[in-house]
């Protein structure tokens, strides 16, 4: 197996999804991909009839943001006809995924040039659930799926598992608090500009070149003051049978006594954006005199319980560490997504690694998850962050719906 570069990481800014509210709402989703897209070709000095594939990850594949985004988002960013496209969904993994589907096929041998990454915006999602509620449920057309595996509300299963493991709200807390305290030094310091592109709207002014979700005035005490948001969902009925959320996870957990400690402030933004991962063999990235910024050393997927359904990072992280012949110990930053804060603050506690080296940078509960893309941002964060401070490996890994965990392993060169 050959190795599969990484010559170049380009995103959006993160905009408030939220229709009227945030700055990129009122773009199509293929103007986003096609942002980024083109970015990637124009900084690398890049023949778009090079690329061999698009591979991009979109969560929600319905009304604009269906019918194969990635080579629509191709068509729009003026590529050659040529470059194919194809768009997958594994929820919140799709990003990663697209990336380490791309890897794979340069390891291969198969392809060359590869453009991975994703799209999604979250005010098109939020507009498509108002009209039809049913569709933020994983299993909502089918109930037998429902009787035998039941997957709940992902914020239920959040509860759920701080409640099993004896995590108190407060260190939840304290971990969001770090969150935005660390995003906020990362912004003002320019952490994340080299991988940052503004979004223009078509007559080319400036739509959104920066966050817009973070909220540095955060204090302990204004997240201590926050409702919990899953208490009264967990005992809503959601069917004709009186089925509900949290009626789901008993089923496995029959004793269980929710204790509701996630919140708007301790769980992630939603927010709009795209990020795009330019790869390449080492021989085409000779040829063309590209200068490579890391190598893929390891990926690795996993299936966890699809009841509590945020388990999986853990297993991931440790899979894909055994596939690359590496040890807690030779990790020297991790990007462990903040759906929640269970998911970070879990991690950190099962696996005894350094707070200190995982999101260093604040993560999702400050800066936002789009969700088919954040793999794709959170590699380049990673990249930038190793660069930044000249260290070596670094591996990323998040939660997905339906019980799973993608993980990649990126190593400098």
């Amino acid at each position: 197996m050959g190795d599969a570069l990484i010559i170049d990481v380009c995103r959006t800014p993160r905009g408030i999804g939220r229709v009227g509210k945030g700055a990129l709402a009122s773009f199509h989703p293929q103007h986003l991909a096609a942002t980024v897209l083109r970015a990637v070709v124009e900084r690398n000095d890049l023949r778009s009839e090079d690329i061999d594939d698009v591979i991009w990850g979109v969560s929600t594949q319905q009304g604009k943001q269906g019918r194969d985004l990635a080579r629509m988002a191709a068509l729009f960013a003026g590529f050659d006809e040529r470059v194919s496209g194809v768009t997958l969904d594994r929820f919140c993994g799709s990003g990663i995924t697209a990336v380490s589907f791309g890897a794979g096929q340069i390891m291969s041998g198969m392809e060359d040039l590869i453009v991975a990454g994703g799209t999604e915006m979250m005010s098109h999602v939020a507009e498509l659930r108002a009209s039809d509620p049913s569709s933020g449920m994983l299993d909502a057309g089918n109930l037998a799926l429902r009787r035998m595996r039941p997957q709940s509300n992902q914020g239920i299963c959040a509860d759920a598992i701080a409640t099993l493991d004896g995590i108190p709200r407060e260190a939840l807390d304290d971990l969001a608090y770090q969150s935005q305290q660390r995003a906020e030094v990362a912004i003002r310091e320019g952490r994340f500009d080299r991988s940052l592109v503004p979004v223009l709207d078509e007559h080319g002014a400036i739509a959104l070149d920066r966050e817009e979700y973070p909220r540095p005035q955060t204090t302990r005490e204004g997240l201590a003051a926050l409702k919990p948001s899953f208490a009264e969902l967990a005992d809503l009925p959601i069917d004709a049978d009186g089925t509900t959320f949290g009626g789901m996870i008993r089923r496995a957990f029959p004793d269980l006594k929710f204790n509701h400690v996630h919140h708007a402030g301790n769980s992630s933004g939603v927010v709009d954006g795209a990020a795009a991962v330019l790869l390449a063999s080492p021989a085409y990235a000779a040829r063309n005199g590209l200068k490579p910024r890391a190598r893929i050393r390891a990926m690795a997927n996993v299936g966890a319980d699809p009841t509590l359904m945020l388990n999986g990072p853990g297993p991931a992280a440790r899979k894909a560490l055994a596939k690359a012949g590496l040890t807690l110990d030779d990790i020297d930053l991790w990007e462990v997504n903040e759906a929640f804060a269970i998911v970070p603050e879990k991690f950190i506690r099962d696996l005894g690694v350094d707070r200190e080296k995982v999101n260093v940078n604040g993560g999702a509960i400050a800066l936002g998850h789009p969700i088919g893309c954040t793999g794709a941002i959170l590699i380049g964060t990673i990249l930038d962050e190793l660069e930044r401070r000249d260290l070596k490996r670094g591996l990323v890994t998040m939660c997905a719906a339906g019980g799973m965990a993608p993980a990649i392993v990126i190593e400098r060169v």
